[in-house]
């Protein structure tokens, strides 16, 4: 490891996501953080203002000796909130420890039971999943589960532009009529009031897991399994569908057990399911807290030995070579399994992740490979046309919110749109696909303003068709003439929450690094903390007054370049999706001032060796 006094925080003392995604993104609200502002970055190129994590040095002692961690390590964690009694199962999470009680859940002994019930019997199950991987995984979850138990059982995944989200009447029916006595939803079904209401009319039993926003008046089912039931306590709020669907595995497996079902057949092994519970857990941008730690450590380490046919096809096609970590699942596998839900087949994701047959992977890889790059098209045309609206609108100022709809936009990729509008602008932006007789909208958020909880209200208040969603990301539909009615509503709301002009967003960091000191054994060292995504955001440090030498494009919208301190050393950089910003200006254009830049350090496999780069995230003007 490079000498600590490379790494040092503002007051001397030794301190310590995925490129340029907000789902990586740990920028908490202006007035979250009070302090001075950190390198004296009161508003940097991309408006937001630099505060350094506080650590208790006690905290940081305490860690220190009772775990040997080096000092970086230690301050990272006391900085966020992770003390001696935590450090254990937080740097090293074990499933027996951490994983709950699925009884813990409501309508978890009735749901086990009826799907328990399902296997020995043998009854016709069918797994009706939303189309995102979240859903895919959760699918796949089940259904390799009930196949390693004796019961092979269907998956159905509806058109996102004929038939929407979620549950509907005319599909749970079509089931009903072709055989199906038992559907389990997965993340999705909370908000299926009529659409469940005519299948239980007709005959058919339901189980809903789901982890989203849901009302009082839950929908009629044999059980509705979701820890963010409004009568739940919130203990396990944070889980994906994915997660509950792996609960309840864990339940009906127990009961298998005990009625002697494994008397003649292999009991399946759980643990093996992992790596997909860590794909969706990764890809939903849940929290990694508590057991969805132990969920992505275990998982990836199953996910190495790539026995999932599906996901080794997924990682060959994607070139991922080498052990693979939670940037991979977020930004490499993930947005692959969501192609075909964006814009292609909408099951093929769930298909990919289940099936045990070789060549159906590699041919449903391929497709899902060539379809993520005709999304990757689609969404970029999209966002140009958003931006130059925005630009005419917002003349460069900072909007409250942001709100864009097109009549020719494909839905399938509003949500990553609507994601990247949050990256750049810092505000809850509503991006929607105007279609005949129906919209099609999605939302994201940033911290402090519940955007579930706004899309609940509106759906309350007449204004949908349909919405659901988490905290940070919602989904809705509503008839066309209603939009002005549901941005006035919407509006109103973020200005009563954000006001006007709301406080620039902070960028937190961890220390500041010289770029000598930017080493594979300091990534080695940070490593300890992984892994690293929502509720644990990466190590992001600044480098103080450096010179950016060799800036050079990459691939047409990112930016290579090389950071050097005087008369020291120097380490490559990459800056993502900035082209038209201005940090890329910056970049492009610096003239050879010095600057501060903060980032994330990076190493993956190159030529035999450890490539160590400096992802940027922001810069500022370093006033002499």
């Amino acid at each position: 490891m490079q000498p600590m006094a490379d790494v040092q925080t503002a007051d001397g003392l030794n301190g310590t996501s995925p490129p340029g995604d907000s789902s990586a993104d740990d920028t908490s609200p202006g007035e979250a953080l009070p302090g001075e502002a950190f390198l004296g970055v009161t508003r940097s190129l991309s408006g937001r203002r630099w505060h350094l994590r506080a650590a208790d040095e006690r905290a940081v002692m305490a860690l220190v000796q009772q775990f040997a961690l080096p000092d970086p390590i230690a301050r990272m964690l006391a900085a966020r909130g992770i003390g001696v009694g935590d450090a254990q199962s937080f740097l090293d999470p074990k499933l027996r420890q951490l994983l709950p009680d699925p009884h813990t859940l409501k309508d978890m002994a009735a749901g086990a039971e009826r799907l328990a019930q399902a296997v020995m019997a043998g009854e016709a199950v069918t797994i009706f999943a939303d189309y995102d991987v979240d859903g895919a995984t959760a699918a796949a979850v089940l259904i390799r589960f009930l196949a390693a138990a004796g019961l092979g059982c269907r998956c159905y995944v509806p058109d996102r532009l004929k038939e929407g989200y979620g549950p509907n009447a005319a599909a749970l029916l079509r089931l009903k009529t072709e055989g199906t006595s038992l559907v389990v939803t997965v993340d999705c079904g909370v908000n299926a009031h009529a659409a469940l209401a005519d299948a239980v009319a007709a005959g058919l039993d339901v189980i809903v897991v789901d982890h989203h926003q849901g009302p009082l008046n839950l929908p009629p089912a044999v059980a509705v399994i979701n820890p963010n039931r409004l009568d739940e306590d919130g203990r396990y709020g944070f889980l994906a569908a994915v997660g509950v669907a792996f609960l309840l595995a864990v339940a009906v497996n127990r009961l298998l057990r005990r009625a002697g079902w494994y008397a003649s057949r292999p009991e399946p092994d759980l643990l093996a399911l992992l790596d997909l519970v860590a794909l969706g857990t990764v890809c939903d941008v849940v929290p990694l807290v508590g057991v969805n730690r132990a969920f992505v450590t275990q998982g990836l380490k199953i996910m190495a030995r790539r026995d999932n046919l599906g996901l080794r096809a997924l990682a060959d096609v994607a070139r991922l070579d080498g052990v693979p970590t939670a940037f991979d699942l977020g930004f490499v596998l993930g947005p692959r399994v969501n192609a075909g839900g964006r814009i292609g087949e909408p099951g093929h994701g769930a298909r990919l992740l289940a099936t045990s047959d070789g060549a159906e992977a590699e041919a449903l890889a391929r497709k899902l490979d060539a379809v993520n790059r005709e999304r990757q098209q689609i969404e970029q045309a999209v966002i140009a046309e958003v931006l130059a609206a925005q630009a005419a609108e917002h003349d460069g100022s900072r909007p409250p919110l942001i709100w864009a709809a097109g009549a020719d936009w494909h839905p399938g990729v509003v949500g990553i749109v609507a994601s990247r509008l949050v990256e750049r602008f810092h505000c809850p932006a509503f991006v929607l696909a105007v279609g005949p007789g129906r919209a099609t909208g999605s939302c994201r958020s940033v911290a402090g303003f519940d955007i579930g909880a706004a899309i609940a209200a509106a759906l309350q208040a007449g204004l949908l068709l349909r919405g659901g969603g988490h905290a940070m990301a919602a989904g809705f539909s509503l008839e066309p003439d209603r939009i002005e009615d549901l941005r006035r509503f919407l509006s109103e709301r973020v200005l009563a929450s954000r006001g006007v002009r709301p406080a620039d967003p902070i960028l937190p960091l961890d220390g500041v690094l010289t770029p000598g000191g930017a080493s594979a054994e300091l990534v080695a060292a940070l490593a300890a903390a992984a892994p690293f995504g929502n509720g644990n955001p990466e190590p992001r440090f600044a480098l103080a007054a450096v010179g950016i030498d060799g800036s050079t494009l990459m691939g047409g919208n990112h930016i290579r370049c090389r950071l050097r301190e005087i008369g020291g050393g120097s380490v490559e950089a990459v800056a993502f999706r900035i082209i038209g910003t201005p940090l890329g200006a910056a970049l492009l254009q610096h003239d050879g001032r010095p600057f501060h830049i903060a980032g994330r350090l990076s190493a993956k496999p190159w030529n035999g060796r450890p490539r160590i780069r400096f992802l940027i995230d922001d810069a500022a003007v370093a006033l002499t």
